[in-house]
């Protein structure tokens, strides 16, 4: 589940601006832009882990309704609440919600939510390929480590020019695992529940009750 957070995270969460390529800069910069326009984003996604030494090729959807520090986010059969201070994780094959404190802004944290906060330190990167999928024009960066003991080796981040939405991501790992995650559906500004972020513990009176802290 980390390692998928850490990929959704850095589908739009991106990295900060010193000695990098001035092109890149300014395509990220309008992606920023765009993303901080919304009032909230809703993403449903593919997400692919392949190691071919290892012969593994898993894929997985799921999708994540994002309003600030909020977020609602299904993955792997598990639904996540976040209500801007407190973390459910609901498992119903367990039949068990694990409770937990989150601080969206504190260091090492790894949230949907952070997909709204741009700028992090740790990567350089440059304008890479840009390649015609499924009729789309797609304009590939290219981030790299800046920590040379980095697990990844690099990050293929793919933006739509004309929309400045994220295409997908490709991140390389030093063991030679590729996970992709694509975006199949992108939505913004949608009328939400007011209890969509909510946690309502009555329809879980029968599930196992987990607080961490």
């Amino acid at each position: 589940m980390k390692t998928f957070l850490l990929s959704l995270t850095l589908c739009i969460t991106l990295v900060g601006f010193s000695q990098n390529d001035a092109k890149a800069k300014a395509l990220l910069d309008q992606v920023s832009s765009k993303v901080k326009s919304y009032d909230n984003i809703a993403l449903d996604f593919k997400y692919v882990l392949q190691n071919t030494s290892e012969n593994i090729n898993q894929e997985t959807r799921g999708d994540v309704v994002m309003e600030g520090d909020k977020y609602v986010l299904n993955i792997l059969g598990i639904t996540r609440i976040f209500d801007g201070k407190t973390l459910y994780s609901i498992n119903p094959e367990d039949e068990e919600v694990t409770i937990s404190k989150e601080d969206p802004e504190a260091e090492g944290s790894i949230t949907p939510s952070k997909m709204l906060s741009f700028y992090t330190d740790g990567y350089t990167y440059k304008m890479g390929e840009e390649k015609n999928i499924k009729g789309r024009k797609i304009q590939f960066v290219k981030l790299t480590p800046m920590d040379s003991n980095s697990e990844i080796n690099h990050v293929l981040l793919g933006i739509d020019p004309q929309t400045k939405h994220i295409y997908n991501l490709i991140e390389v790992g030093s063991n030679g695992t590729q996970t992709t995650l694509t975006v199949t559906s992108f939505e913004t500004n949608q009328t939400l529940s007011k209890a969509l972020f909510s946690f309502d513990k009555n329809k879980y009176k029968n599930y196992y009750i987990n607080k961490l802290n």
